[in-house]
């Protein structure tokens, strides 16, 4: 089988082109300037004699979203929309990475796949718009839906954690806002293990088991690191004057996972002890 993979230079495509390799696949790994998937002459010359394409490529910078809502709706929604048609002629299927903003961030039980979107900022409403131009422009999909992604390469919320910990005596981080902090090796094989499956078109969940708020991950971050979790200190997201609004509430259920067979990535805390030397290597 061979894979494309569009956004291959970013945290989970690097991961993900290792994990595709890992299982005897070939795969071409694509980023600026090799593809720009908002035009569709590029994408057409790019993706061909390929079975699976993946799209990581994303504008993920919620707060500047806020600022340029028509360049951010150009990669999350013409982008997907563009790759979907070429997917479809081609007949190769393709895997759309989105994300928890296209919820409305204030239930207290984990959001269904098949739940109600009300993205409350510009980020949310452009993924929320990409996953629309899937469904629609292709009959062969997995919209995958992932939030709080770690790891190695790129940076992330423990990189960030242990940088201020070697510097700070204390660090506030809040405690209002919760999810399911997602190493992106385990996302990596999940969309593997979904493809393999030969899972049916659909959408479906793609993080950790469990739950905490961003202050118990730092907590967690720092007690691995060797430090004094107490160095943790809480707070509120009301501290934070950002742009964008940030989902108080993030979990995400596995339903769909669990309705084909496919095993969802375990424990966030569990999974943070396993990746935590591998991140945060010391």
């Amino acid at each position: 089988m061979r894979w494309l993979i569009a956004g291959a230079n970013g945290m989970l495509g690097h991961d993900l082109v290792v994990r595709v390799q890992e299982d005897g696949h070939d795969v071409v790994a694509v980023d600026r300037p090799e593809i720009d998937i908002t035009d569709p002459a590029s994408v057409a010359q790019v993706v061909r004699d390929v079975d699976v394409v993946v799209n990581v490529a994303a504008f993920t910078a919620v707060d500047k979203a806020e600022e340029e809502e028509a360049a951010a709706f150009t990669v999350n929604a013409t982008g997907p929309q563009i790759l979907a048609r070429q997917c479809a002629q081609i007949g190769a299927r393709l895997v759309h990475i989105s994300t928890d903003y296209v919820f409305g961030g204030e239930s207290d039980s984990p959001y269904e796949e098949e739940g109600l979107l009300e993205p409350k900022g510009a980020y949310g409403r452009t993924k929320a718009a990409g996953e629309w131009a899937v469904r629609v422009n292709t009959s062969d999909y997995l919209i995958i839906r992932t939030a709080w992604l770690y790891g190695l390469h790129g940076n992330s919320f423990p990189a960030t954690m242990a940088r201020l910990a070697e510097s700070h005596p204390t660090i506030d981080v809040v405690t209002d806002e919760v999810g399911q902090p997602t190493w992106t090796v385990d996302l990596a094989d999940l969309i593997v293990r979904l493809v393999d499956a030969k899972a049916p078109s659909g959408t479906y969940h793609g993080t950790s088991s469990g739950q905490t708020n961003w202050n118990g991950f730092a907590k967690a971050v720092i007690a691995s690191i060797g430090k004094d979790p107490e160095m943790i200190k809480e707070t509120t997201a009301a501290a934070f004057k950002r742009p964008a609004p940030r989902p108080h509430y993030s979990v995400l259920s596995h339903g769909a996972l669990e309705r084909i067979g496919v095993a969802p990535i375990g424990d966030w805390n569990e999974r943070w002890n396993t990746a935590s030397p591998v991140v945060l290597p010391r």
